[in-house]
């Protein structure tokens, strides 16, 4: 497996089927479909959000060759471009919903983040810790100081 998963379908017809499902997704921002082909499409659709920011000339024609209508690719490069420039991945979030009746297949909403009318309203971002005061390895800890008895000095016999 070292670049999409097969789908059981001839190469040409796996990649038009994905390329649709991008222009789809972009188009309508949620999408029903199998598990599997919701996770070929994530990687996918977070490529062209990326295309969409970086905002250049190359990578307007990178994303003109893969998705399908000049509206989609203006949507990529004007709206979605502007709703993600801050967040530096995951762009879309896929939803299990039911298992299909007939063949039995998990099926999945696959839908953009930060969008309105969403199934699921995005986590907030977690806070981060504060940073660790860096341990001193030659300090000796406190539990050894708890524990250990102090040590006393020897007095010499000797000297009466």
């Amino acid at each position: 497996m070292t670049k999409f998963r097969k789908l059981g379908r001839p190469a040409g017809h796996r990649m038009s089927m994905l390329r649709t499902m991008v222009s789809q997704l972009v188009q309508h921002e949620r999408i029903e479909t199998t598990v599997t082909k919701a996770i070929e499409v994530r990687r996918l659709a977070d490529n062209m959000i990326q295309l969409g920011k970086e905002g250049s000339l190359a990578a307007a024609r990178r994303a003109a060759g893969f998705v399908r209508g000049d509206d989609v690719l203006h949507k990529i490069f004007t709206e979605l471009a502007h709703r993600y420039k801050d967040r530096a991945g995951g762009y879309t979030r896929m939803l299990r919903t039911r298992i299909r009746v007939g063949d039995a297949a998990p099926m999945a909403y696959i839908e953009f983040i930060d969008r309105e009318n969403e199934l699921r309203q995005s986590k907030p971002a977690t806070p981060q810790p504060p940073p660790r005061v860096p341990l001193d390895p030659w300090a000796r800890s406190r539990l050894t100081r708890q524990y250990a008895p102090p040590k006393e000095e020897k007095t010499s016999d000797s000297d009466l």
